[in-house]
Parts: structure tokens; C-alpha cells; sequence
């Protein structure tokens, strides 16, 4: 199947795959795609204790959005950290994605890693 005529939720399926299979060859062997919950969804990808990742593969890259979408996820996750992780055009590995984030998380990274 083309690139084309991939839908926007086999594309999202198959970055949410990449993402898994990414964070298990780096050491976190029970991530996995998380089921939809609707209003109360907890983010895409889980089995990272008190990460919510919110996987986006889409042809408009939109920070605010899929930053608000990632915080809310996480909130009903419980999840001390939120990042959207989101899909680099012309790559296909999540190593070249770009994972966004607030600065308050970011601050939070810097200081737990002895900043």
C-alpha cells in the first residue's frame, strides 16, 4: 500500500508500532499501544512507568494541540511526565521524531538527571 493511500489511522497505528518497537530495543520491554478510552483516553503508547506518550503522525504539525492533548492524557494517566512524540517527515525511525514537551516537564528531566 502507498503512502498515499495509507489512512490516517494505519499510519498512526504503524508510528505507535515504531514507537514500541524503539522503546523496547532501548530497555523497556513492556511497552505497548494502549487501548482507546475515549474522553478519558491515557495517552498511546504505555508500559513506561509515569510516562504518557501521545504518538502523532499527521502532515500538519500542530505544538499546541498535541501538547494540551498530551497533558490532559497524562492527567488521567497520572503520569509525572507528558510528551507528544511526533512523526519526522521523511523518517521513519521514532530516534528521528520529535518529542515536545512543556518547560515545566523539561525542568523536571533537567533537575531528576542532576542538573
Amino acid at each position: 500500500m502507498t503512502r498515499s493511500r495509507r489512512t490516517a489511522k494505519q499510519a498512526g497505528t504503524a508510528w505507535e508500532a515504531a514507537i514500541r518497537d524503539y522503546l523496547i530495543a532501548r530497555g523497556w520491554p513492556h511497552a505497548e499501544p494502549r487501548a482507546r478510552t475515549g474522553a478519558h483516553d491515557q495517552g498511546d503508547i504505555t508500559g513506561v512507568i509515569g510516562v504518557c506518550i501521545e504518538a502523532k503522525n499527521t502532515s500538519r504539525i500542530e505544538p499546541a494541540s498535541f501538547l494540551d492533548q498530551a497533558l490532559t492524557e497524562g492527567q488521567h494517566a497520572g503520569a509525572d511526565i507528558s510528551v507528544a512524540w511526533i512523526k519526522r517527515r521523511g523518517k521513519t525511525s521514532p530516534e528521528h521524531g520529535y518529542v515536545l514537551m512543556d518547560g515545566a516537564t523539561f525542568t523536571r528531566l533537567l533537575r531528576q538527571a542532576g542538573y
